[in-house]
């Protein structure tokens, strides 16, 4: 089955250096996910963080990139694609080497809970062109045709090296001290996140102009009357009248029922289902089996029902795994929540890009893609911080159950409005 899903045979050869290289950028990306990124959290709190500093990490990196969006599409915009991504993912991924060095640096716990918190925030400049570059790129450097197909085999990818540094993460972690264990997992997520933008540096647009050069025909076109117009030129607000306004309340949605919940699950795996290092990595490689499982399905389910209903039908069976959570007792419990997760977030993560992609215009992706930017670390930003405030305000459980509802909400305003 994976033979037959990653063979190029019935592709043009002039796409498959892309290919393999954006196969081979998710590969080393899902070594760095599995690794610095899939553990820091749990670090935090085994450093004795809050629901609020956890919140944090992820607010302050939202915080800069909605400041920044806009300025950092109109930066992509005058700069080579490929380039610019390549540039951005260097200077962010440096970020990841400051990790290993913490429990050097500060001897007070509360002291590297702040600090992680600080590096996470300046990671966030140049993370904020990356995320809007790298839509961009892909696009660019994949045709149409052949998106779900590889969107579907970056998702196995990403899962066999996600469920791989995952299960040797919680290996080392169980078996080396504290804290040495997470500074040697932190190290492998920098090694990965290193031969991720070497491998970024060789992805092409297919065109060779710049992305400035696409759009300057669109930009131009804006009426420059007045200094009004020159604002709303600059930001770009006439995109909320058209119709990919209903994509970004359709995509805010769901990444705000995604992320809502992240900030609850450490403290809940940890502190209520007392669940070790060990522990963690095997969930999250049972997670990343069935998402590899799955991925291997969607280029056909995607053909066959279209990337905004499999969007959608997926975030309303996200909901399976905050509430199933909520009544877990036993490790086994997570276990099997984890491995059912896997399903519904291969069919979400392989569609929900391509559905935005499908109402952009490809002379004008930048714009769009940093108002998406926007709206997606703003749902980051809500997210973070009132996940920790409902649920200390409601509980663990009865945030998690909460957090299921909205899911299935949210997928079913994208199958309606979206």
């Amino acid at each position: 089955m994976l033979t037959k899903l990653f063979q190029q045979s019935d592709i043009s050869p002039k796409y498959h250096s892309n290919f393999i290289h954006l196969y081979f950028d998710i590969a080393w990306f899902g070594v760095l996910s599995g690794s610095a990124i899939n553990f820091i959290n749990v670090y935090a709190t085994r450093l004795g963080a809050t629901g609020f500093q956890i919140g944090m990490l992820g607010a302050v990196s939202a915080i800069v990139s909605l400041m920044i969006a806009i300025p950092a599409s109109h930066w992509i915009e005058q700069r080579h694609t490929a380039r610019a991504v390549f540039g951005a993912s260097v200077y962010y991924r440096l970020g990841f080497l400051l990790w290993i060095f913490l429990p050097w640096i500060f001897t007070d716990q509360q002291q590297q809970i702040w600090a992680l918190i600080a590096i996470t925030f300046f990671m966030a400049i140049p993370l904020t062109p990356l995320s809007v570059g790298f839509n961009a790129l892909f696009a660019a450097s994949v045709p149409t045709q052949y998106r779900a197909h590889v969107a579907g085999i970056r998702n196995v990818t990403l899962a066999i090296t996600y469920m791989a540094t995952s299960l040797l993460s919680g290996y080392l972690l169980k078996n080396i001290p504290f804290p040495l264990g997470y500074q040697i997992v932190f190290a492998i997520g920098f090694f990965g996140a290193a031969m991720s933008s070497l491998h970024l540096y060789f992805i092409k647009p297919l065109q060779a102009q710049s992305t400035a050069t696409q759009i300057a025909p669109a930009l131009d076109s804006v009426p420059q009357a007045s200094s009004t117009r020159n604002i709303f030129s600059a930001l770009r607000l006439d995109i909320w009248s058209t119709p990919f306004r209903n994509v970004l309340l359709a995509l805010f949605a769901f990444h705000l029922t995604h992320f809502i919940a992240n900030p609850i699950y450490p403290i809940f795996n940890v502190r209520v289902l007392n669940l070790n290092d060990n522990n963690l990595g095997i969930g999250t490689a049972l997670y990343y089996l069935t998402m590899l499982i799955g991925s291997t399905q969607f280029r056909r389910v995607a053909h066959r029902f279209g990337n905004k209903n499999v969007t959608a039908l997926g975030v309303a069976g996200m909901a399976l795994y905050p509430f199933l959570l909520a009544l877990s007792h036993e490790v086994w419990h997570f276990y099997a929540i984890s491995f059912l997760g896997g399903f519904t977030w291969s069919m979400v993560s392989g569609a929900y890009a391509n559905y935005m992609l499908e109402h952009i215009p490809r002379n004008d992706l930048p714009a769009h893609l940093a108002w998406y930017n926007i709206i997606l670390n703003f749902s980051i930003l809500v997210s973070s911080l009132g996940g920790p405030i409902i649920a200390d305000q409601i509980g663990l459980v009865s945030a998690l159950i909460l957090f299921a509802i909205l899911r299935i909400i949210a997928g079913a305003a994208i199958l309606k409005w979206g």
